[in-house]
């Protein structure tokens, strides 16, 4: 491992990387706290302006560009930002239980996604943690993937129990 890709890298990309790695260790705090009080409050706030930083900054950020300068991953950063409105007018709305969906939501199948693809090869966080031209950056996405499709699978599961 090695941080002299992101040390390398233009500044948005260090923003962009700093603020989603702030939005995964913050998220389950914000997400998962069974109190909501003031730290939900605080980290809340700050989790969402990490995850509006990254999702903003990532339009500056143009590998694997399909369409001009976007690709696919760029539909997921407009997805957290209608994400973020939805929940926060969920909340100001008194809409608890459809704020906590819509975040448990964005952190699990947006951040962990998105982060996810970030270990194709080429992208700075793959040679970052794996070094340039590494094999491992297919096992890495599919043992995440493999993980998050056996979550989704489960939480439908309980669904079917529940009803």
């Amino acid at each position: 491992m090695s941080l002299e890709p992101f040390l390398d890298a233009p500044t948005h990309i260090q923003i962009h990387a700093a603020c989603a790695t702030l939005a995964i260790a913050l998220g389950p705090v914000a997400i998962y706290r069974r109190r909501r009080d003031a730290i939900h409050k605080v980290s809340g706030y700050v989790w969402i302006v990490a995850m509006l930083t990254t999702a903003i900054t990532s339009f500056w950020i143009h590998s694997f560009a399909v369409i001009g300068p976007f690709s696919p991953i760029h539909l997921l950063a407009i997805a957290a930002i209608w994400s973020i409105f939805q929940g926060m007018r969920a909340i100001f709305r008194g809409n608890v239980h459809l704020h906590r969906a819509v975040f448990r939501n964005l952190y699990w199948n947006g951040l962990m996604i998105a982060g996810l693809l970030n270990f194709l090869p080429g992208r700075t966080t793959a040679r970052s943690f794996l070094g340039p031209d590494s094999a491992l950056n297919w096992a890495v996405i599919a043992v995440g993937g493999a993980f998050l499709a056996y979550r989704m699978l489960r939480g439908k599961m309980n669904l079917q129990v529940a009803a």
